[in-house]
């Protein structure tokens, strides 16, 4: 049985915070994956006061070690 799901979590760039972990049915379109990160992104800057260009994501390998 292989994972359907791909883990993210968001980090503001100028504190190395972890604001926001988010996961999503695996996507074949990268583009859709990308627009719904994008999406997920722009409320997690909304939500924390900063702009969205201070948030980005890093996926969460399956077996959790950090890289």
């Amino acid at each position: 049985m292989g994972h359907t799901e791909k883990h993210f979590k968001f980090i503001n760039s100028k504190t190395g915070n972890t604001l926001y972990y988010h996961s999503v049915k695996e996507i074949e379109n990268p583009g859709q994956l990308k627009a719904e990160l994008e999406k997920i992104r722009d409320k997690v800057a909304a939500t924390n006061g900063v702009f969205m260009e201070t948030i980005y994501w890093e996926e969460i390998p399956d077996n959790g070690e950090v890289q």
